[in-house]
């Protein structure tokens, strides 16, 4: 196995050190790498100059649509694109077909990562069958699988019975599990195209108003309250939102929450092109909403940064707005993004960064080997960003199996130069690692 001392590099926001990633760990740190390093036999120098080491990224949000919708997406393609993003670990919704409601289905997406090897693949469990609304999926049996299932979810879809959502959030206390809810009031979105307000009137498109998500999420709030679990609220858009997280928080609710990239960078503004590249789920909001999500995420009320990674084929996106399909890929995009948004506006550092997009998202998934410091013993899932760099995004450039960016053509910071799996390198020089 190849050994890298990487030379002169920022841990985080430390100064420059050389940094030694041998036999599947982090082997040394400082002046003690390259002393080191002479004693393998293969090592491979990296020049660190510039770079900043951060711990491999942790999405908890993935769409890989394997099985069912290999055409958009499969793991490999999917956690290809992963690592070009600087991802070690990439959690896969259960909205796949058929869906992963049992032990047999999330066995089965957590050994195609295995044999893809690109990442570490973690399948969420389904909250109903089929994603229905109506019956408990096989929580325990998924929890108790091979794939050592923590997080459930039926994104995608919202679990809108009160019933129901009390009794999956009771069922998961045994074994430390946690719902992640898809907020969306589904009586309050019928027909929505996008978000409720002087854009959408100006359209003439349906409006999709805020309440819908901010119903559910004071809802479920005051279930966990009452049950004494774990909530996660995927891709928090709103105002109104970060507010009741806020408050959860401050009487000490388990209550943890995402954003995801578009909804720190991008507004319903976005609409007016009739592009369906920037429809998704929930709907791009007001700048008012995006600098309270920032806001929420530069203060820990909001946990962590989710991809939601949703590839789609071109037809369904190449197409009038109405029949388009809801979603953005964001997998390779994320970490330039966070960047421009939080990173260069002040109101993050890189550790901040890896506390949002490491540390916590692997906390919440209760994954033992991923998320952890660049620290010596440590597994070396790392990677290497240059934060100098820029690019302009080309959609047919992207790794991923579709194309459906909402930056295509805009021009963002940074770059990720290298990604580490447990030493083995799947992306050095900015490009996919040949096997």
């Amino acid at each position: 196995m190849t050994a890298y001392l990487i030379t002169y590099v920022s841990i985080l926001d430390e100064d420059p050190t050389d940094l030694l990633l041998a036999d599947g760990v982090i082997a040394a740190i400082g002046a003690d790498a390259a002393t080191a390093a002479e004693d393998l036999q293969e090592v491979e120098t990296i020049d660190g100059t510039g770079l900043i080491a951060l711990p491999g990224l942790v999405d908890l949000h993935t769409h890989l649509r394997e099985p069912g919708r290999e055409d958009t997406e499969t793991v490999e393609t999917g956690t290809r694109a992963a690592a070009m993003g600087g991802y070690t670990a990439v959690h896969a919704m259960a909205n796949t077909t058929p869906v992963q409601d049992t032990a047999g289905v999330v066995e089965q997406v957590y050994h195609l990562g295995q044999e893809a090897g690109w990442a570490d693949v973690f399948p969420v469990g389904a909250v109903s069958v089929g994603l229905k609304g109506e019956k408990l999926a096989e929580l325990g049996a998924m929890a108790a699988s091979e794939a050592r299932v923590r997080v459930f979810s039926d994104d995608g879809m919202c679990v809108h019975d009160p019933v129901l959502m009390r009794r999956a959030l009771e069922y998961v206390k045994s074994f430390d599990g946690c719902i992640a809810q898809h907020a969306q009031d589904p009586r309050l979105t019928e027909g929505s195209q996008m978000n409720e307000g002087v854009v959408s009137a100006e359209l003439g498109l349906a409006g999709w108003p805020s309440v819908a998500e901010e119903a559910i999420v004071a809802r479920d709030i005051l279930l966990t309250e009452h049950v004494g679990s774990r909530l996660h609220i995927c891709h928090l858009s709103t105002a109104g939102s970060v507010r009741l997280v806020r408050d959860a928080k401050a009487r000490g609710l388990d209550v943890t929450a995402e954003a995801t990239p578009h909804h720190i960078l991008l507004t319903d503004e976005t609409a007016r092109s009739y592009d369906p590249v920037f429809k998704v789920n929930p709907p791009l909001r007001t700048q008012d909403d995006v600098d309270a999500v920032r806001e929420g995420l530069a203060d820990g009320t909001i946990d962590i940064v989710g991809t939601d990674h949703a590839p789609h084929a071109k037809e369904d996106k190449d197409c009038e707005w109405a029949a388009g399909a809801f979603g953005m890929i964001g997998l390779e995009t994320a970490l330039s993004v966070v960047q421009q948004a939080m990173v260069d506006t002040g109101k993050f550092t890189w550790q901040d960064v890896a506390r949002t997009m490491s540390y916590t998202p692997a906390a919440i998934g209760r994954l033992d080997n991923q998320g952890l410091p660049i620290e010596v013993g440590n597994p070396a899932n790392v990677c290497l960003y240059d934060p100098k760099a820029t690019r302009v995004i080309e959609p047919s450039e992207q790794v991923s199996r579709s194309e459906n960016t909402p930056y295509a053509g805009l021009e963002l910071p940074g770059r990720v130069i290298a990604t580490f799996l447990r030493g083995n390198a799947t992306v050095l020089d900015g490009a996919l690692v040949q096997r």
